[in-house]
């Protein structure tokens, strides 16, 4: 899993060297499927369910599961990139949102705020956890900004299936919910908009929006519960490396 993991992070690294105003989302789509093929594996989620591409590329305030299109990308928009891949019959699964150039300050910290708050979900992947406690981690972090979680999209297991129990919400009360046991493997992704939590879904059947229509930002990371701290399976090292920023 760990190797399917740093194929994703990579993939997302790929298209992060792409990602700027006049760039079509499909043209995204085929440069992920392209670095995932070339390190033989499978693209997890074309064909999944019915969906039509290799990656989920929601822009501004579409939530997730958008799908890639001739849409040109602009100057102030953000972009969720979700991604996955199979291999040796594992699946990994992360998501990063992208700035594309110049962002507002309101956007950027959207951004940021719901970064951390997928690592506050994350220091609550121990053993001996509840899933309430990663939960309320995420949603207290938000909430504090003024920012409301998505109810109805969880993260999940993972592993030899792209989606498996437990459901792993992002909101949640402490000391509550399913105990963590050390081994388990769970996709954490905090969907997290400006305003309302309400979401409506298109009428192609997987794009999701903001119903207000704010902006949503979308983080994800693979990790296995241990004891005292998670592992973090996938990675922005590789992102982080091609936006230049500090490695994280």
């Amino acid at each position: 899993m760990r190797e399917s993991n740093m194929i994703v992070a990579r993939a997302l690294a790929e298209v992060a060297k792409e990602i700027r105003e006049g760039v079509t989302t499909l043209y995204l789509d085929s440069v992920a499927e392209e670095y995932i093929r070339d390190c033989g594996a499978y693209p997890s989620f074309l064909g999944y369910e019915g969906f039509p591409n290799s990656i989920c590329v929601s822009v501004n305030d579409q939530v997730v599961h958008g799908i890639p299109s001739d849409y040109v990308l602009k100057e102030g928009d953000i972009v969720s990139v979700d991604c996955g891949a199979l291999k040796n019959g594992f699946h990994g699964d992360s998501c990063y949102t992208f700035p594309v150039g110049e962002i507002s300050d309101e956007a950027r910290r959207l951004l940021e705020v719901t970064k951390v708050s997928l690592y506050k979900g994350i220091e609550k992947a121990f053993e001996g956890s509840r899933l309430g406690d990663l939960g309320n981690a995420i949603q207290s972090c938000c909430e504090s900004f003024g920012y409301s979680v998505v109810r109805e999209m969880v993260g999940h297991g993972i592993g030899r299936s792209m989606h498996e129990e437990p459901k792993v919400r992002n909101y949640g009360r402490r000391g509550f919910g399913e105990i963590l046991k050390n081994g388990m493997v769970i996709a954490i992704e905090p969907m997290v908009n400006l305003g309302s939590r309400n979401i409506r879904v298109e009428s192609d059947g997987w794009t999701v929006r903001t119903v207000d229509g704010s902006l949503s930002a979308h983080y994800e990371h693979t990790v296995v519960v241990r004891k005292g701290k998670a592992d973090i399976l996938s990675s922005f090292e590789f992102i982080d490396q091609v936006l230049g920023k500090n490695i994280s």
